[in-house]
């Protein structure tokens, strides 16, 4: 029997108080909310559903299908397009097996041939393991393999020709198999499913990009006489029914009503202490969320309460489980052993590894990057912890719901770190509770995105007049862009790829910023990775520290022409940040709103980036030992921007100095900057800002963000679209941070390129007051 099935019952609200009544930690938990348990609702098998499939998944323990995957299943297998949008560990993989595997049974020849097939898509490998080690389980005469970058090349031969249930990811999709498709007629024209796993994931331009890969599928299928059926899934996606349709471009049917048993939830919000060490500007530092989570991952694993740790980065997991583990030594020798880390860059056997000793309960703590939040079956979890807000409250959720699968009771923290949003979600528990998960947001139209698949679709097949609506209304106009440039040929029987090239590198699905720079190791001439083009100014400049792996780098040059860093093997004491200044332009207004004498903005920009600069900061402790200066080209970016105004005259009746203007503008922007991913589905690093007391294009104070990437990712148009919500929130962020002239969790950026300066916290909240008609202690 799984070692998980026996475990003590967890009593969560005792727990919570053990950890809280540890000296000195009074005051960190600012709120415990405690969902109620569900009971499950079943159903019926389906009449349609093959006998050997379904006994199958019976010996596997499911006696009836939940409600949720009846219905999901039974859409499917009439045609119906369908979106499963219920809770983690709701067994939504089932209601696509189901029908899947039962037209790969029935539809196979009398000599074995493949008659039916399906693919599915995953965002990660790990993802697409779990699922094919739960195909495995189910012990039925499918040919089930993974077409991905671990798999060798005779695998990949065999999925192509002999394989019934491919799992894959976009980008293999992307780069593999739809320009190669001549080679896989067969298994494209007999698709009957292709299934869209944790489809939230797909949002901002990797939305858009894989929303174009999807419908270039569905071209090439109709090519070969296929029109399989969509089944998308996700625990955590908004209007599942429109997110959908905006990926797949199809009518999609939602399925919401989450039949399957769940057990108490006990959600923490945890907020660390200031100390005693001073930041930037003497601003006082709060604890790190990574040392708060190896703290307490230390007492869960002591008491031996199974654990999982979400830090953002690959070294922060790394740092997480090393320190958890020195904490527990002191406690009992033995204890050290039962936890670890995982992280992308591992070999594959090496993930599967600690993902099978998780499983079985020979690790008790790990302490992961998202590589483990969506969709791994880890059963047998009693905890998880958060360093930090994932981000959105859908991968909070994600995160959440790796603990207490199945009936169990479960106990999720999450810890806040040192960031203005994060001090606004455990300090508003309401923002987080009771509020359905953000909207997906990201725009398939965008002609930076849109225009390199129209080549790679020409590669596969000449595009026609008949194939423009399948990309949409802006499909035309883009074509003449690219015939104008001469990527493609216009001829009568409809537009050619003319280069030699494959078209499919012209997109890089997971980037934007053209092709990536390598990172070259100066002795051996080795590439040790990649960074994007678009950020290599301010990660890869000369002299930048960079951490690969949990190793550190010195760069020692950088070659934007050919794409090339050089860097070598160092071990300095500081760490770097780069310095730019932004220039940014209004190209035009296509919406506005008027708040009471204020303007409100959303429209083009041009935005003009130069690195000039970078500090070196001692580690640890931040401590400025300097400032080098650089000389870098500069860069110009067309995009997508909010913005929004404030007359002189209306500055002037709310008394605000002019003095103060420029610090609280920038305050404001650093704030609103950090509270954006709240409302749309971004991370502060995707969009940026630019505040000052008179633009030239405005002649008043303004302040914009922007999306960080080319034609715009739809989140400054979300930004626009939730403007009161957004700004409010801003605004009681940082009024209510207990700092007294300005910290991180309020309006200092790491991202600042003019070190934080000026600020003024006590005027952006009276900006803001203005801007939003509070001023008078009403809304206007």
């Amino acid at each position: 029997m799984d070692q998980a099935l026996v475990r003590r019952p967890l009593e969560v609200a005792a727990l919570v108080d053990r950890l809280t009544s540890v000296p000195g930690r009074e005051g960190r938990l600012t709120h415990l909310e405690m969902l109620p348990p569900r009971a499950a609702v079943t159903a019926a098998w389906p009449a349609w559903a093959a006998p050997d499939v379904v006994a199958a998944f019976t010996a596997r323990g499911v006696v009836l299908p939940w409600q949720h995957q009846a219905a999901a299943a039974d859409a499917a297998h009439a045609g119906q397009h369908v979106v499963l949008a219920t809770g983690t560990a709701s067994g939504k993989s089932l209601a696509y097996q189901l029908p899947a595997l039962s037209a790969i049974r029935s539809a196979r020849g009398e000599r074995g041939q493949r008659g039916a097939t399906v693919l599915y898509l995953a965002p990660t490998k790990a993802l697409a393991q779990d699922q094919l080690a739960g195909l495995a389980a189910l012990d039925l005469d499918v040919r089930v393999t993974t077409h991905d970058g671990d798999s060798g090349r005779d695998q990949r031969d065999w999925a192509r020709d002999y394989g019934e249930y491919v799992l894959t990811n976009p980008d293999m999709l992307h780069r593999s198999l739809l320009p190669g498709h001549a080679r896989w007629a067969s298994f494209l024209g007999s698709l009957r499913y292709v299934v869209v796993d944790e489809c939230h994931h797909y949002r901002g331009v990797f939305g858009a990009h894989v929303s174009h890969v999807l419908r270039r599928l569905r071209r090439i299928c109709a090519l070969y006489g296929a029109s399989p059926t969509f089944v998308l899934a996700s625990a955590t996606v908004a209007e599942p029914e429109v997110a959908a349709h905006r990926l797949t471009g199809l009518d999609v049917l939602a399925v919401t009503d989450d039949a399957s048993p769940r057990g108490r939830v006990a959600l923490a919000l945890w907020e660390p202490p200031f100390t005693s060490h001073a930041g930037e500007n003497h601003a006082p530092v709060r604890r790190a969320a990574s040392s708060e989570t190896a703290d307490l991952l230390a007492d869960l694993v002591a008491e031996d309460v199974r654990t999982l740790a979400f830090v953002r980065s690959r070294r922060g997991a790394e740092q997480v489980a090393l320190t958890a583990a020195e904490l527990l030594a002191e406690v009992d020798p033995s204890l050290p052993s039962r936890v670890a880390s995982y992280r992308g860059g591992y070999l594959p056997e090496e993930r599967r590894a600690i993902e099978g000793a998780l499983r079985r309960g020979e690790l008790t703590g790990l302490a992961a990057t998202n590589a483990l939040e969506l969709g791994i079956d880890i059963s047998g979890l009693d905890a998880v912890l958060m360093a930090g807000f994932p981000g959105t409250r859908a991968a909070l959720w994600q995160q959440v719901g790796r603990a207490g699968r199945g009936a169990q009771d479960a106990l999720g923290i999450l810890v806040a770190r040192d960031d203005p949003l994060d001090t606004y979600l455990v300090t508003h528990p309401e923002a987080l509770l009771g509020r359905p998960v953000e909207a997906t947001v990201f725009d398939p139209s965008n002609p930076h995105v849109l225009g390199p698949h129209l080549c790679a679709a020409a590669h596969e097949s000449p595009l026609t007049e008949a194939d423009l609506p399948l990309f949409g209304p802006t499909t035309r106009d883009v074509l003449d862009l690219l015939t104008g440039a001469g990527l493609l040929r216009k001829r009568p029987r409809g537009w050619f790829w003319t280069d030699r090239r494959r078209a499919s590198d012209l997109a890089d699905i997971r980037s934007t910023g053209g092709a990536p720079v390598q990172l070259v190791e100066s002795e051996t001439g080795r590439v040790i990775g990649t960074v994007d083009a678009s950020s290599a100014h301010g990660t890869a400049h000369p002299g930048a520290v960079y951490v690969h792996r949990g190793e550190t780098w010195l760069v020692q040059s950088l070659d934007l022409e050919e794409h090339v860093a050089v860097i070598e093997r160092a071990e300095p004491d500081y760490s770097t940040t780069a310095r730019e200044i932004t220039d940014i332009a209004i190209v035009g207004e296509r919406e506005h709103r008027d708040w009471a004498g204020c303007r409100l903005s959303f429209g083009e920009v041009d935005v003009t980036h130069q690195v000039v600069s970078f500090l070196k900061r001692r580690q640890p402790g931040g401590d400025v030992l300097g400032e080098e200066p650089l000389d870098l080209p500069e860069r110009s970016l067309r995009t997508c921007a909010v913005w929004w105004t404030v007359p002189q005259h209306v500055l002037d009746e709310a008394g605000l100095v002019a003095a103060d203007l420029p610090g609280a503008a920038h305050a404001a922007e650093h704030c609103s900057i950090g509270l954006l991913p709240l409302f749309a589905t971004c991370d502060r690093w995707d969009i940026g800002g630019v505040s000052t007391a008179v633009h030239p294009d405005t002649g008043m104070l303004t302040v914009f963000v922007y999306d960080g990437h080319p034609g715009g990712a739809g989140f400054a148009e979300r930004g626009f679209r939730a403007a009161r919500e957004w700004l409010t929130a801003t605004r009681d962020t940082i009024a209510s941070c207990s700092c007294d002239e300005g910290c991180p969790s309020c309006i200092q950026s790491p991202k600042c390129g003019n070190q934080n300066n000026p600020l003024d916290k006590a005027g952006a909240t009276r900006l803001l007051d203005v801007l939003l008609g509070t001023d008078s202690g009403t809304p206007r």
